[in-house]
């Protein structure tokens, strides 16, 4: 299965488990590996067969920022059910990075795998 990549998709949005975070908007970084069959869209040089990226891109924003969450874990599930549900992507590896999140740390993170690649 080919793989369709989106790097650091950078989002601002209320995330966190203290009173302080739930005031603030924080960054979060957001690496994409979407399992997508680019044969079709290779061979005829048609955008309607391409998982466009941009289409992608805003519709995670929109997610992410609609409602406050507490956990990473939770954001990275959110973004997995969107794309295999919404986008009909075979299978996703979601990495979703809160840089900042611990002093002695550049970034945190979680990584997680769903559908099939």
């Amino acid at each position: 299965m080919d793989k369709v990549l989106i790097r650091e998709l950078k989002i601002e949005t209320v995330i966190g488990i203290y009173e302080w975070e739930k005031q603030i908007q924080q960054t979060l970084l957001i690496d994409l590996d979407m399992a997508w069959d680019n044969k079709m869209a290779a061979a005829t040089d048609d955008y309607q067969h391409a998982l466009c990226y941009e289409s992608v891109s805003n519709r995670l924003t929109a997610l992410i920022t609609q409602k406050p969450v507490e956990l990473i874990e939770t954001v990275a599930e959110m973004i997995a059910e969107c794309l295999m549900t919404e986008f009909k992507v075979a299978g996703v590896k979601v990495t979703v990075m809160k840089p900042g999140a611990v002093a002695t740390a550049v970034s945190v993170g979680v990584v997680i795998e769903r559908g099939q690649f």
